[in-house]
């Protein structure tokens, strides 16, 4: 494999930092070229030391001092503001891979201007393909950039798919059912934050915690697979699969199942990603088959989770449903990790916020920002209203 030069888009948050762990243990693969964060300038600062990236960008403007007062006296270029971002994704021709692991819809502008420019781009960042899934693949198409997948499911999936020529038949996608599987409904009001981020199988940031105790991410997963294999909703199906070893499967018109399996580690989609089409060695548990125990599979539960039913009436009302639907998500997220809202309110904020979306039915990137505003607008008062 020759050596890539790399720009990590969020790597002080949970997947920029377990990439920077895949890279600490193939460093003469990889160049790091850009790193940047919101907030997190001193883990952001000793990063860029380790890995003597060429530069990094401070999202937040106020923290850009204190950056660049450490970093320069190592030679490492600092700037800040999400335009810096946006810029150098658009103009740096330094750099081969980006890693797209910026949580939110802020992510969106930074990975369409790096595939505009022809970088190829792994993506981590969910909102993006779940608000503009149609116009992030059609840059992509156009400019002749790859998208590779990042999510563990749909890292299965693509592994899946590597050598097939048939169409795909089915698309089976599993999830834990995160922290509150065997939670009774009745008692959902009451969880608190600390209880939704404790995720039983994986390690991830808040925000996406809290969506997969909601069943929302399984939804925005779905939306991602619609958009990046190319297949409809209705050939999709989700599977509860708590131990979390199938990490997703494909059928074909043979009957044929094919699924990717390995203990759940993040690592290992990260590494596939930067890596692709090569496999390097990896440092994590093999799967010891005689231990297991078996495997298990449920239907979800769409009346207690009602977020993942939001999800799929969304992407089958298309247009620019999903984008609001992920800002009024993110707003509901954000006030339930602050305690404004209760668990349960969340998919209540959700659908009334859709309800007040003007549908367009094949948005411009214009459109999608519109909507994204407009939605969080309203989602902020309905909660300051509660």
């Amino acid at each position: 494999m020759d050596k890539r030069r790399l720009a990590i888009l969020g790597s002080t948050g949970s997947i920029g930092v377990q990439a920077l762990s895949v890279v600490r243990e193939h460093r003469e693969l990889f160049d790091i070229q850009l790193l940047t964060a919101a907030n997190n300038s001193l883990l952001l600062i000793q990063q860029a030391i380790e890995f003597n990236a060429a530069c990094v960008i401070i999202a937040n403007k106020d923290l850009y001092q204190e950056v660049n007062e450490a970093l320069t006296p190592h030679g490492i270029n600092v700037f800040a503001g999400m335009d810096s971002i946006i810029d150098a994704m658009a103009t740096s021709e330094n750099i081969d891979l980006v890693l797209s692991a910026m949580v939110g819809f802020c992510g969106l502008e930074p990975t369409l201007a790096a595939l505009r420019s022809g970088k190829a781009v792994a993506i981590a960042n969910k909102e993006p393909l779940v608000a503009a899934g149609k116009i992030v693949m059609q840059t992509a198409r156009e400019h002749n950039s790859a998208v590779l997948p990042v999510d563990s499911e749909h890292s299965a999936i693509f592994q899946a798919l590597q050598g097939e020529h048939s169409p795909i038949e089915r698309i089976f996608l599993t999830a834990s059912g995160g922290p509150f599987l065997r939670t009774p409904a009745s008692e959902l009001s009451s969880v608190t934050a600390s209880e939704a981020v404790n995720h039983p199988r994986w390690k991830m940031g808040r925000k996406i915690s809290v969506d997969s105790s909601t069943l929302m991410n399984k939804g925005f997963e779905v939306i991602e697979a619609c958009w990046l294999f190319g297949v409809d909703p209705s050939q999709i199906t989700i599977v509860i699969h708590p131990q979390s070893v199938i990490h997703s499967m494909v059928s074909f018109q043979d009957g044929s199942v094919i699924a990717q399996m390995s203990t759940p580690d993040m690592r290992l989609p990260i590494q596939y990603a930067l890596t692709y089409p090569d496999r390097l060695p990896l440092d994590i548990p093999r799967l010891d088959f005689y231990r297991l125990g078996g495997f298990t599979f449920s239907e979800p539960d769409l009346t207690k989770f009602p977020c993942l039913g939001i999800a799929l009436e969304a992407i089958k009302k298309g247009g620019n449903i999903p984008c609001a639907m992920n800002a009024a998500n993110e707003i509901a997220v954000e006030a339930f990790l602050n305690e404004q809202i209760r668990f349960t309110d969340i998919p209540a904020v959700i659908s009334r916020s859709i309800e007040k979306c003007s549908f367009i039915k094949d948005p411009d990137l214009n459109a999608i920002l519109d909507t994204d505003k407009s939605t969080r607008e309203f989602a902020s008062n309905l909660i300051a209203r509660r």
